[in-house]
Formats: structure tokens, C-alpha cells, sequence
């Protein structure tokens, strides 16, 4: 079993506690196989609400997959515990936003959609429906009256 980390980075305007929302929120991933490298053209998505068990009584994870090309069962579970808010001082830079325990996959793609929360860096404005989906998001701060943003979300993954 190994752990991935999915890092975020972004550039913030005026936007801090850039954040998954919820125990139901989806992470949309590319999911390679480990044994013979197939990757399915669809995104497949994995959330904290979801546990299945795994075969031989060693636990559960988030999603449990069996390889089309080669029939091998292969599992990933978010490690719940991991996943950190992508703040103000962290724009322009990678942070590990979660991590994913694999058995027989490797993560190689993430697609930001809906489901991300943000907050206004001065006022505290709550942003509760933040989709970075096209990679950017604006909208506009009116207790401080100026606009606010993320833009350029770009991610890599790294063994942890």
C-alpha cells in the first residue's frame, strides 16, 4: 500500500480556507492500474461517505475497483485525517490538500469540479459553493467591497 498526496496550488485574490465541503465531496481521479498500467478513459470519483470492505476481511477503503484489462482488485481510500485547507499564504505554491492510501493504483489526474467552500481573507465572508471545474472562480466580497478569486488551479501528485 502506498500514499499519495494530491497538492493544489492556485493564486488567491482576497480568498483564504480554499476547501473540499463535506464528507460527500467528490474527488474526481484518473486511476491507473499497477499491475498492468490500464488507465479507463472515464473519471471515476471516491468521497469519506463511501467505505467498502475489502476482500479477506483486511479492512475497507473509499472504493474498491477490479482492473478491466487484467481482472486485478485494486482499492483506494482517502485518508480523511489529511485533508487541509489551501490558504492565503500557501497561493503560488503546492500544499498537499489530502492524501490517498492505494493498493494496485496510482492517482495520475485530478479534475476540480463543485463542492469547494472559500472564505473572504479580511471580511470572513463564507464562499460555500466554490466550483474550480474551468480552474478559475471569481465573485465579489461586499462587506469589504472588492471582488475576490481563484484562478490557475493546477495540481500534481506525490508519493508521501
Amino acid at each position: 500500500m502506498v500514499k499519495f498526496g494530491l497538492q493544489f496550488k492556485a493564486t488567491l485574490e482576497n480568498v483564504t480556507n480554499v476547501k473540499p465541503l463535506g464528507d460527500d465531496f467528490r474527488w474526481f481521479l484518473k486511476l491507473k492500474c499497477g499491475n498492468c498500467g490500464e488507465i479507463p478513459d472515464k473519471w471515476q470519483y471516491v468521497t469519506l461517505v463511501e467505505s467498502v470492505p475489502l476482500k479477506g476481511g483486511r479492512g475497507s477503503a473509499s472504493m474498491v475497483q477490479k482492473c478491466k484489462l487484467c481482472s486485478r482488485e485494486n482499492s483506494i481510500d482517502i485518508l480523511g485525517d489529511t485533508i487541509t485547507p489551501y490558504n492565503a499564504e500557501d497561493s503560488e505554491r503546492f500544499k498537499t490538500m489530502v492524501q490517498f492510501e492505494c493498493r494496485g493504483l496510482e492517482p495520475i489526474d485530478f479534475q476540480p469540479q463543485a463542492g469547494f467552500a472559500a472564505q473572504g481573507a479580511e471580511s470572513g465572508t463564507k464562499f460555500p459553493e466554490v466550483n474550480l471545474l474551468e480552474k478559475d472562480w471569481t465573485d465579489y466580497d461586499e462587506k469589504v467591497n472588492e471582488s475576490v478569486g481563484i484562478y490557475e488551479v493546477t495540481h500534481q501528485f506525490i508519493k508521501c
